[in-house]
C-alpha cells in the first residue's frame, strides 16, 4: 500500500470588507463580492480540489488560485508553500464555509502519495465524483461531471497518462505537459465514475512500476 503525503496548509486568512482595488486585483468583482478568504498549502494538486470543494458547500467563488513556480521547496517564506487560493463572497459567513469544506478536503481526501519505498516520486491519482463550480469553469465540464485529476513528475506522468487514456473510457479534457510551474505534469480525465477510477488506477500503476525501474530494464 502506497503512503500519502498528506498536504499541510500553512496559512488563512478571512477579509470580511475587502478594498475594492484587492479584490479587482485577485479577480473578484466589487458589485457582487464584499469578503475574501486566502489559503496557502505545501500542495498545489489537492489545494485546487479543495477549493473546488469549497464551491460545493458554500456560496463563494474561487477568484485566483496560482502554483508558485518549482514547488514548496522554494517557496518565498515559510507560509507560502505551493499554492495561494483565494475565495470571494458576497456574504463573510460564506467565506468561513468555504474554508472550512477546503480544509475537510485536505485534511481527508485530496493528497499526493509516494511511488517508491523512499517516498521520493508522488503521484496524485485523484478521482472527482463530481466536480464543482470551479474546476468545471477551468474544464469545460458539467458541474457535476466526474473527472481523474492525475499528476506526476514529467517522464512517469507522461507514460501513465498513455496508460490510463487506453485501460479505460476516458477521454482527455486538457493535458499540461512539463514543466508546470512545478515541474510536475498533470492530465483531467473524464468520462463515468467508474471509468476514471479505472483510469486512475492504471495511472498509478505506471507511474509505481517507472519509480520502481526507471530504466525500463535498459542499459543492463
Amino acid at each position: 500500500m502506497l503512503a500519502p503525503l498528506p498536504p499541510i496548509i500553512l496559512a488563512t486568512r478571512r477579509i470580511p470588507n475587502a478594498d475594492p482595488a484587492v479584490l479587482l486585483a485577485y479577480g473578484a468583482d466589487p458589485a457582487r463580492h464584499t469578503a475574501l478568504g486566502l489559503l496557502t498549502c505545501d500542495q498545489d494538486d489537492p489545494t485546487y480540489v479543495a477549493l473546488d470543494e469549497a464551491t460545493k458547500h458554500a456560496a463563494v467563488e474561487v477568484v485566483f488560485a496560482r502554483s508558485f513556480y518549482a514547488g514548496a521547496a522554494h517557496g518565498s517564506g515559510p507560509f507560502s508553500g505551493e499554492i495561494l487560493g483565494v475565495i470571494a463572497a458576497a456574504d463573510p459567513e460564506e467565506i468561513e464555509e468555504g474554508l472550512k469544506a477546503a480544509r475537510r478536503c485536505l485534511e481527508w481526501d485530496a493528497c499526493f502519495y509516494g511511488a517508491n519505498d523512499a517516498g521520493t516520486v508522488a503521484v496524485f491519482p485523484h478521482v472527482i465524483p463530481s466536480i464543482g463550480a470551479y474546476l468545471a469553469a477551468q474544464s469545460g465540464l458539467r458541474v457535476g461531471d466526474a473527472m481523474a485529476y492525475l499528476v506526476a513528475p514529467p517522464l512517469e506522468g507522461t507514460i501513465a497518462l498513455d496508460v490510463a487514456l487506453k485501460a479505460a473510457d476516458v477521454r482527455a479534457v486538457k493535458i499540461f505537459p512539463p514543466p508546470t510551474e512545478t515541474n510536475f505534469t498533470a492530465a483531467w480525465l473524464t468520462g463515468t465514475q467508474t471509468a476514471c477510477e479505472a483510469a486512475a488506477v492504471a495511472y498509478l500503476a505506471a507511474v509505481v512500476d517507472v519509480a520502481r525501474d526507471p530504466l525500463g530494464g535498459a542499459f543492463r
